[in-house]
């Protein structure tokens, strides 16, 4: 048996023009090193897209690499992540499954208060697949919570449990502060769990369990993940073992600075030494400044000419990053997360409670606000009235509320 495990492809992110196509290209020369290796089939563990409501020319790019797995004989299974996910509950991935491009192995019932999943069987293989998917927040914790677990850990034969959601026990350093969830929350007695969510690369045998993999993105999605992980990649899993697979469509290069204790002029020399001596061509470049400087102002430092040195250096595309960079006098600023979701649970977490709410406790203050950030980001469906886009965003408002 031999397949691909693929997570957080965010198709469509980086708004910047000179990055808004690498994405694509990531999971297109993926795509492509799986049909070349000739995998059974292809796992994707949530965030395919990088909104639950793409641009027209990523769907379309999407799904014609999808049918050239399907002409090769190849099925793709899904579940939707928290960037997938719409509060609709209808995503992109309903219309590929339709087209019978893709499967989306959540499926189940509820029998009384348990949640009951379904497999999905794999016709070559046998595989047996089955998963939760990912929401914004950790909503998605309720369902784990009524899982029926004797079911799914009693079925034979070889069985993969997809998710998209970080693991405590396997938390990196720089997730800390991520809500995340113990290990005990999973099934037993998979073969595979194809993780997603946290992009960060893990491939782990745990006893009692099975082998637990994370492939991280396919291509970073922030300045840290670039500084981390330089490129993206995913896995291809044969016969027990797993092999991962770089996607390096740039090399990176990363030059930092100690400022503490120094003056501008000073700091403006040693970055331009390091950039003198670098090979910037046609690289990503991160620039990090930090530490306090001894005299003067931040703003004395010429950032742009040395961003401007590195463009005259046919860099390809540069970042820089200032957060902890500060001058004497200046309460420095800590920033504790490095994405949107992060910030976004960070502010909720340091406010709860401060707004006393009748019959409600912080767990389900917490909730309560998580749904509603969720279904007020919801966005125009294609074609929707305004009226009805509105009523529609009205009434899921007053549905949480009743809840």
């Amino acid at each position: 048996m031999k397949f691909a495990h693929m997570a957080d492809c965010h198709v469509g992110s980086w708004r910047d023009p000179k990055l808004s196509w690498v994405s694509t290209e990531a999971f297109c020369r993926a795509i492509d090193f799986s049909i070349e290796k000739n995998v059974d089939f292809v796992l994707i563990a949530g965030d395919l897209f990088n909104n639950s409501v793409p641009g027209i020319d990523k769907i379309k790019i999407v799904a014609k690499k999808f049918r050239e797995l399907r002409d090769k004989g190849i099925p793709v299974y899904v579940i939707a992540g928290s960037h997938d996910f719409s509060p609709t509950g209808k995503t992109m991935l309903d219309v590929l499954e339709s087209a019978d491009l893709m499967t989306n192995v959540t499926k189940g019932e509820v029998a009384g208060e348990k949640l009951k999943l379904k497999f999905t069987i794999d016709k070559k293989t046998g595989a047996k697949i089955t998963g939760i998917l990912g929401r914004r927040n950790m909503l998605e914790r309720s369902y784990y919570e009524s899982l029926d677990r004797e079911s799914l850990e009693k079925e034979d034969g070889f069985k993969i449990f997809m998710f998209h959601m970080g693991i405590n026990e396997f938390k990196p350093k720089n997730l800390q502060e991520v809500d995340c969830s113990s290990i005990n929350i999973l099934p037993k007695g998979f073969d595979y769990y194809a993780g997603g969510h946290v992009h960060t690369v893990m491939n782990q045998d745990v006893k009692g369990y099975g082998k637990i993999v994370y492939p991280g993105p396919l291509f970073p999605n922030s300045f840290h993940e670039l500084e981390e992980l330089n490129h993206g990649g995913f896995f291809i899993y044969e016969d027990g073992k797993t092999e991962f697979i770089p996607m390096k469509i740039f090399d990176t290069i990363h030059i930092s600075i100690d400022c503490s204790g120094k003056i501008p002029d000073k700091i403006q020399q040693e970055a331009v030494d390091k950039i003198n001596e670098a090979e910037i061509q046609h690289k990503i470049v991160t620039l990090r400044l930090s530490g306090k400087i001894s005299h003067g102002k931040v703003s004395d430092i010429d950032l742009r000419g040395i961003v401007n040195l590195l463009y005259e250096k046919k860099a390809y595309f540069v970042m820089r990053n200032t957060s902890k960079l500060e001058a004497e006098g200046f309460e420095e600023i800590k920033i504790q997360h490095s994405s949107v979701e992060e910030i976004e649970e960070g502010l909720v977490k340091e406010h709860l409670g401060q707004v006393k709410i009748e019959n409600v406790d912080i767990n389900a203050e917490k909730k309560l606000i998580a749904g509603m950030m969720d279904m007020l980001s919801a966005e125009k469906n294609e074609g929707e009235r305004v009226m009805d886009f509105e009523k529609r965003i009205r009434e899921g408002v007053d549905r949480l509320i009743g809840e």
